[in-house]
């Protein structure tokens, strides 16, 4: 007889599941029945926030859900911060767990790990939860989970079995195959309203976001038709190559980018909430679009949130911005203003480049150093002081190689679980760098031991400034007496050691080039200590 947790598993590789994270309990022993005959790869993490924050990063590189099998009741409640940072993002990622069984549910009597109510727990970071009440629902919920990741906008799914269902008769659904749903085409009335504002434009403009990412080479083909200028929000970074001349990189929250795109008669937004974090990093307020704005979104509801649209087009970014080309390229284009588009972009970074403050240049000295010596590296991050400065002055020649939690829900201690995941998303076809603080370390630095049980060789950049540095700022900005920001900072060198990574500390630019040439050629992860005011010190020489 095949049980439920059997053919949930066979299920999985139907839908070309290749990953599971997750940590074993007693409740979830059902879903592991199958796993150990199965072509599907399990990762421990030490913690189940840790198991997400993997299944996120795995996700964003290898552009497939990342699934984890979590426990009752802690385990749930451990994962929803690493949801809530997917959903904000709009990654996929299939959560399946155990609960109570059905005559349980809801009881309150003390049982194990029981929580009154899971599918409420993780209603605000969830697409959608579901209690599979037998067997037979399985192939149906599934469906509409894949259905979500492949066709809609991508968000955290929770299906959760009770621990009698687990254990049912499944024979019947080892035959089910998987549904395959394509994703939405463009409307042609709206692609014409679209193309005449955008042929008609003079000083058109492009706003890009981590919902057309796939679309990279359609949205350069369109930017070059049109002659606009490009801005990228940080999870779209690499849609343009770095040095193509209509990008003006993620510096929307830049005073001189937010006069260039004031400029803009039309301005059409793909993939993009037009949110804060990506728009306006400082809480300053100001980012305006005076010139007509065109909206495409595979969100229905986010095509008129924040900045209301003049036409609206629900559509997959690729196929929306591949329609778009095929109508402009039958229509005559009007010369565009004299002063925009490559010369207008050129002016934006020579106005820019003297901006730039001594702790910017010193982490962007930091991040090219990486760059440099690792040119197809992956860069995952966590909030801290080179991320966020990477956010506005990096750019990089393919997507999906630089991420991070600063942006959205904003969590700390993600860039490390992340970073192991993204490894194993890959495929191992790139190095990996997490980029990340003392401070945020602290929250998930029992996963170099996963990194190790694993053998993801990533490399952990550790930012040291032996504290929380920028809160210490904001405190002090608002002349509020810094507490609780001078944290202690253990020996992160020895800490490394004794859970088997590579560990060293450096202290300028060419001990980091050093440094990162061997940590490349390891089979297994590496810590790289930088204290932030020895690297200062280097980079001001």
């Amino acid at each position: 007889m095949a049980t439920c947790g059997e053919a949930l598993v066979k299920l999985l590789e139907g839908y070309g599941v290749e990953q599971v994270f997750g940590i074993p309990g007693v409740h979830t022993v059902e879903l592991y029945r199958g796993l150990a005959r199965s072509s599907i790869r399990h990762v421990t993490p030490r913690h189940e926030q840790g198991a997400g924050f993997m299944a996120d990063g795995y996700a964003r590189t290898s552009g497939k859900p990342g699934v984890c099998f979590i426990i009752t009741g802690p385990g749930m409640t451990n994962i929803t911060t690493a949801m809530g940072q997917a959903y904000a993002d709009s990654i996929p990622m299939l959560v399946i767990s155990s609960v109570q069984s059905r005559s349980q549910l809801g009881g309150g009597r003390g049982k194990l790990h029981e929580l009154p109510n899971q599918g409420a727990l993780v209603a605000g970071v969830a697409a959608f939860s579901h209690t599979l009440m037998s067997a037979a629902e399985l192939p149906g919920v599934l469906a509409r989970a894949f259905a979500l990741f492949q066709a809609g906008r991508p968000r955290p799914v929770h299906i959760e079995i009770p621990l009698d269902v687990l254990v049912e008769n499944a024979d019947a659904l080892l035959g089910s195959e998987p549904i395959s749903v394509a994703r939405a085409g463009a409307a042609p009335s709206a692609v014409k309203q679209m193309s005449q504002w955008l042929a008609a434009a003079k000083r058109p403009l492009i706003l890009a976001g981590g919902g057309a990412i796939d679309a990279a080479g359609e949205l350069t083909r369109l930017a070059e038709t049109l002659g606009a200028p490009v801005a990228l929000t940080i999870n779209a970074k690499g849609m343009l190559a770095a040095n193509h001349p209509l990008l003006i990189g993620s510096t929307q929250t830049l005073v001189a980018t937010r006069a260039l795109v004031a400029e803009a008669d039309v301005v059409l937004a793909i993939g993009t909430e037009l949110a804060e974090t990506d728009y306006d990093v400082t809480f300053a307020g100001g980012f305006e679009i005076p010139g007509a704005l065109l909206r495409i979104d595979i969100d229905p509801d986010q095509t008129v949130r924040n900045y209301p649209p003049q036409v609206a087009l629900v559509a997959d970014a690729q196929i929306a911005a591949e329609a778009l080309l095929d109508a402009l390229n039958h229509q005559p284009l009007p010369p565009r203003h004299d002063d925009w588009g490559v010369n207008r972009v050129a002016r934006l970074w020579a106005d820019l480049a003297p901006t730039w403050d001594a702790a910017s240049r010193a982490q962007t000295l930091f991040l090219n150093t990486v760059l440099e010596e690792l040119p197809e590296v992956v860069l995952v991050g966590d909030s801290t002081q080179p991320v966020y400065t990477g956010n506005l002055t990096l750019n990089l020649n393919q997507p999906r190689r630089w991420f991070n939690s600063s942006t959205g829900y904003g969590t700390l201690g993600y860039a490390l679980p992340a970073a192991i995941g993204a490894w194993l998303g890959r495929g191992s076809k790139a190095p990996v760098v997490c980029l990340i603080g003392d401070g945020g370390l602290q929250f998930t630095l029992p996963e170099l031991a996963s990194a190790v049980e694993a053998r993801t060789p990533i490399i952990v950049l550790l930012w040291n400034n032996q504290g929380y540095e920028e809160i210490k700022k904001y405190m002090v900005n608002r002349s509020i007496e810094p507490v609780g920001v001078d944290i202690y900072t253990p020996d992160f060198i020895g800490v490394a050691k004794a859970l088997g990574c590579a560990a060293q500390a450096i202290r300028g630019v060419e001990e980091l080039r050093t440094a990162l040439r061997e940590a490349a050629g390891r089979q297994g992860p590496t810590l790289i200590e930088i204290d932030q005011g020895l690297w200062m010190q280097d980079a001001s020489v």
